[in-house]
Parts: structure tokens; C-alpha cells; sequence
């Protein structure tokens, strides 16, 4: 079964039986205009939770993307290198960042699942 979860700095975390995508929101996208280049880490990279995981540039500023949950990093959507503004076409979808083994499961039922994250765009 496919979950969503979100962090208060607008990240989202995919849950399925397969692993975890990280990306940006829709709402993220949205503030941060045309994206220009997005700046990932190598696979095999570990995070804890809060840590910087990627950049993401627009023509407006760059942002820290920040890791939601501890994880490890197990594949890159390399896409995004060529094709930045795919992350402005389909935040949710084909514009994800990357793909992790959660290593802390708790600490998914500490984000906010999609009621509680409009709320708090709201």
C-alpha cells in the first residue's frame, strides 16, 4: 500500500513495500517558481533525519531539501539533471528526487499526512 507523508519544510516521503521516494510537494514547487537545477547526493549516502539531502534552484533562490526521516540513499532520478523543470511538471510523480531504505520507521508517523499538510499550507 502507497502512503504519503509530509515534513513541515514541504518534503514528501512515497512509502511502498518496495522503499521510500523523497521529493518536493506540489505547494514547494509552487513557492519556489522555475527550477533550474537540482543538486542530489550519491547513492549509498546516509542521512539523519533534519540533515541537507539535495538543492533544488529555481530562478528566484536556492533550497535546502532536508531529509524527513533517517535513510539511506539507494537511487538518484538522474533525469533531473538534463531535465530540472520536471520537478515543476510533476513534483509527485516523474519530478522526484530520490529513492531511500528508511532506517527509522517510527519516525514516518511523525510527518503529517496530506489533511494535516493542507492544513498547515493553509
Amino acid at each position: 500500500m502507497t502512503k504519503i507523508a509530509y515534513s513541515q519544510d514541504h518534503e514528501y516521503v512515497r512509502t511502498e513495500a518496495s522503499g521510500a521516494t523523497i521529493g518536493i510537494s506540489d505547494y514547494a514547487q509552487e513557492q519556489l517558481g522555475d527550477i533550474v537545477y537540482v543538486e542530489l547526493p550519491s547513492v549509498g549516502t546516509v542521512f539523519k533525519k533534519g540533515d541537507e539531502i539535495a538543492v533544488v534552484e529555481s530562478v528566484k533562490a536556492a533550497s535546502e531539501i532536508y531529509a524527513p526521516v533517517d535513510c539511506t540513499v539507494t537511487e538518484i532520478n538522474a533525469a533531473l539533471e538534463a531535465n530540472p523543470a520536471e520537478v515543476n511538471a510533476d513534483a509527485m510523480g516523474t519530478g522526484w528526487l530520490m529513492k531511500v531504505s528508511v532506517q527509522n520507521e517510527e519516525q514516518l508517523g511523525e510527518l503529517m499526512d496530506e489533511a494535516a499538510y493542507a492544513t498547515h499550507i493553509a
